[in-house]
């Protein structure tokens, strides 16, 4: 099982970081799937919050704007479920990486991108998560003691992410 998380220390760090690697692999003519944010500031109130679905697909908005006010989650369940059912369906053998822009809240709660994780690691892939300090220890629940840390550079990041594609055409 070839399985990896990073975790950036700035707000919305990690979203850049997992774009970056995206594109990076995609110059390279790996085949990636799963989902990057894409973060757009607003002038007034949070940003709003899109995944792209790799490695050409749609952008879905995943935040409601619910208000300057507002306290709830803004989080879109629907959009995920959505980009989660897109992600899904391209889950094949020939996939070179999964990478899940966030193990979050509906992850930690059995849902979301879960079963696309479950999935990816049956048929041997290897995968790259976002994860955050308040949803680490279900992930690390999740995934058990085979996972790996990575240091949230571009340049870590990648070398991983390389290597672990290697190793996956290696053993095929």
């Amino acid at each position: 099982m070839q399985i990896a998380y990073t975790m950036a220390p700035s707000r919305g760090g990690t979203d850049l970081l997992l774009f970056r690697v995206a594109e990076a692999l995609s110059a390279q003519d790996y085949k990636t799937c799963g989902t990057v944010q894409i973060n757009t500031e607003r002038a007034v109130g949070k940003c709003d919050m899109d995944v792209q679905v790799l490695p050409n697909g749609p952008v879905l908005p995943i935040s409601q704007n619910l208000g300057r006010a507002s306290k709830g989650c803004r989080l879109d369940s629907a959009a995920l479920e959505a980009a989660v059912g897109i992600v899904s369906s391209q889950i094949t053998s020939d996939v070179d990486i999964l990478i899940i822009n966030k193990f979050g809240k509906h992850e930690a709660e059995g849902r979301g991108f879960r079963s696309v994780i479950a999935s990816a690691i049956e048929l041997g892939m290897p995968v790259l998560v976002g994860v955050n300090t308040l949803n680490l220890e279900a992930f690390l629940e999740f995934v058990g003691t085979e996972v790996t840390y990575l240091q949230p550079t571009v340049g870590s990041v990648l070398c991983w992410s390389e290597r672990a594609i290697n190793a996956k055409s290696f053993a095929a």
